[in-house]
Parts: C-alpha cells; structure tokens; sequence
C-alpha cells in the first residue's frame, strides 16, 4: 500500500469534530459506569448529573479563550498582518517552500500567543492557495494547512499557556498547596526552551521530508479573501475616525504600562493580561471602529464550532473530575511513577486526558490537584511537573479537532484532510517531549 493510499484510507474513516466529541461523551459515561462505581440505574443517574453539572463550569474560562480566540483572529486580519503574511510568502514557489514557511512561521507565534498563531496559520495556508492558483503552482494544500496547526504543538509552553499562566496568577486554586510560580521557571525554563526549539526543528524538517512525498495538484477555491477590511461606512463619520480608535487604544497601552510598572515581574503575565494586550493591538491595528467591527462579525463566525463544543466537552470534564474517573486514570500512572517517570507518566496521562478535555484550563483543574500531590510526595519540582501536563495537553491537539474548527472554516477544508499529516506531527512531537523532560 503507496502512502496517498494509507493516507486516504485515514480520511475515510474521521468523523466531524461535534461527532467526536459526542462519541467522547458516550465513551466517558460507560467508562464512569464500569469502572467508579456499582453497576446500578443510581450510579448511572449520578453520572448524568455530573455530566449536567459540568456543562457550566467552565463558562469564565470559555470566556476567556473565545474572547483570546476572537481577538487573535481579529488581529491576523488586520491590514498590517495581512500585509506581513504577504511580504513572507512572496518568495514562496514550490510545496516544499510553503510547507516550512507555514510551519516556522505559525509555530514561533504560537510561543506568543496561540490564538494569534491558530488564525495567522490558517489565513497563511489560504493565501498561498490563493497564490498557487494565480501562479499556476501545485501544492499540497491539506499539509500546508496542517503545517499552519502545528502551532498547537507549542502553545501550552508559551506565554498563552493556561496551566503556566495559572499558577503564576496570585489567587489560583492551588496556591495555598505550591504558592505563586513565576514563568521563568515554566515558560522561560531551559527545559521548555529547549524543547520549544526542537519541536519548531524536527517538525519542520519531518514537514519537508513528507512534502517531498506527497502528491500536489492544482488548487481550486474561490479567492474571496477575509483578510484585508477597508471598506467606509457613511453612516456615522465617527466609525471612520481613525483618531478616535487611536485615541482608546493609547488609554489601553498606558494602562498596560502601568501594571508593568506597578508589578515589575514575571507574575503580571495572566491570560486577562494577555487578552488586554491583543485588545489593544486589534484595535491599533484597525485604524477605526467600522473595520474593528467588520473584522469582529468575520471573527465571531470562526468561534461558532468551538461556542457550542466547549459545555460538551465542559460536561466531559464534569463526568471525569466529579465520578472520579480522572483520578482513576491518573493515580494509575502515579502507583507506577518514581522521581524520574512521573513527569513520563503525567505527559501520558496529559495526553489521554486531552482527547477528553480540549481545555489546557480544565484540564488544570482536573489533573492540577492529583499530579501536584503526586510530585510533592515523590519528590518532583513542582514546575516541572507543570510542563510535563503542558506538554501532554498540547501533543494531542494533533489528533483532536476542537481547536482545528477556525482554520478549517477559512481554509474551507474538513478534519479529516489534514489529521493524517498532523498525527505524524505529533509522533515527532512525543519523542521530543519525552525527550526533553528524561534530559532536565
């Protein structure tokens, strides 16, 4: 069997990301059954009301990802970044070339901030579409558009990362237990950098080796680009003050120079802080509030898939945390973990829990409290212990479609076209991962 073969084979068999996640809920309420409990109709009731309850949970930090998500793709469609995903695929003539440039390119933002990254690989993957067809060069625009989701692979280990994020926060739920952990012993580690390093290197170079064996052809998409917005309203002359955006912007800046200034430290970087700052960009980067709200209408659209999927996967967290069923899975790994295997085991267990829980946040939650005790008892850095669930969470990304929904809306392709290259992407990833935490 050839590998377009092996690949199509694969396609065949993907369902639709609200499939999955369905089918997820189903597998997570047997396993809850058989595996917490007696095998009654009352434990079988319970695990509906721990599914129903969990469904709700989740709805500040839902908040604060769709508001990251939608100002990270109002962001990547201003002009100033259309403009400079122009200027960098200009060169670009070949596969091979568009291959890596998307990959590079989206995983070094992605360090940055992750929904920046998720929509800027998606917009780059349909630009070199759009110039594909006008130059009349083949590609292979399925693993051009998973290179641009490969971004995912780095996230969790950046400074948009939820759990790093999290307990460098003053009030999160486990200060009283670690305290408060800087992110210069998380996200600016030597072990994260490292690993962010090698991730960005083996998987471009395993990118460009699949490129080479991939069919191409000629692309055909309609060529109705979101990216540039500049069109005038004649309504309210306002809408088209460029001053007037400005001027709430600067107020934006000065307050994050403020808390700079005030905090002078690491524990400033939050995901709230984050958010304020693509704020501000989206709305510096738009020149006025008509463009600010085109982009903002275009935005909200590509969130819709994740909007309805995150109380489904919210109430698999529910099931999970409540039945106890994560605990099962985690103090597995734990009864068989030491001082040098636990962060393997965690990165395991990060990974399997991720399938179920697409929500680096709630997932914190969830295994946060189990893997710190674990550590604390055997006698692992606690940070480590952090990033090796960072990593975990982040690597399966490659084989689970929830975040995946915004690119497929603007590359106007569907899961199961891009899951075949980006599970090869995730191999490379477990063993630079594992690699990096046996290292340090």
């Amino acid at each position: 069997m050839n590998f377009e073969k092996i690949l199509n084979g694969i396609k065949r068999g993907l369902p639709s990301p609200f499939s999955i996640a369905i089918f997820l809920t189903f597998i997570s309420i047997l396993l809850a059954f058989f595996l917490t409990g007696k095998q009654n109709p009352q434990n079988f009731f319970n695990i509906l009301n721990f599914w129903e309850t969990g469904f709700w949970e989740l709805l500040d930090f839902a908040m604060q990802m769709m508001i990251m998500l939608v100002l990270g793709h109002v962001l990547a469609i201003s002009p100033f970044i259309s403009k400079l995903i122009t200027s960098l695929i200009s060169g670009i003539r070949s596969n091979s070339t568009a291959v890596v440039v998307t990959a590079i390119s989206t995983m070094l933002l992605a360090y940055f901030n992750w929904a920046l990254a998720l929509i800027f690989g998606a917009i780059i993957a349909r630009k070199i579409a759009e110039k594909s067809i006008k130059e009349g060069f083949k590609i292979n625009y399925p693993l051009i558009a998973a290179a641009g989701y490969s971004g995912l692979m780095v996230w969790h280990g950046g400074f948009s990362g939820s759990a790093p994020l999290k307990v460098a926060e003053s009030n999160h739920f486990l200060a009283s237990q670690i305290g408060i952990i800087p992110i210069d012993k998380t996200i600016l580690s030597a072990m994260n950098i490292f690993s962010a390093i090698a991730i960005i290197t083996f998987v471009s170079l395993g990118l460009w080796i699949l490129s080479k064996k991939a069919k191409t052809e000629k692309i055909y998409i309609k060529l109705e680009s979101e990216i540039i917005i500049a069109k005038k309203s004649k309504k309210f002359k306002i809408d088209n003050a460029s001053f007037f955006l400005r001027i709430f912007a600067v107020l934006m800046f000065l307050a994050i120079a403020v808390k700079i200034y005030e905090q002078s430290s690491f524990k400033i970087i939050n995901i709230n802080f984050i958010n304020f700052i693509l704020f501000a960009l989206a709305l510096w980067f738009h020149k006025n509030v008509h463009n600010f709200l085109q982009a903002l209408n275009t935005a909200i659209k590509g969130s819709v898939g994740i909007l309805i999927q995150f109380p489904i996967y919210a109430g698999i967290m529910g099931i999970m945390k409540y039945s106890g069923l994560s605990d099962i899975f985690t103090h597995f790994f734990i009864q068989i973990s030491n001082e040098n295997s636990l962060p393997i085991y965690t990165f395991v267990s990060a990974g399997i829990v991720n399938i179920f829980v697409p929500s680096g946040g709630g997932q914190w939650a969830v295994q946060g409290p189990i893997i710190v005790e674990a550590a604390q008892k055997i006698g692992v850095p606690i940070h480590k212990i952090i990033m090796a669930l960072a990593y975990g969470d982040e690597i399966t990304n490659m084989m689970q479609p929830f975040w995946a929904l915004p690119l497929l809306g603007i590359t106007g392709l569907k899961a199961k076209d891009i899951f075949p290259y980006t599970l090869f992407m995730m191999l490379i990833g477990i063993i630079v991962f594992i690699g990096s935490l046996l290292l340090f």
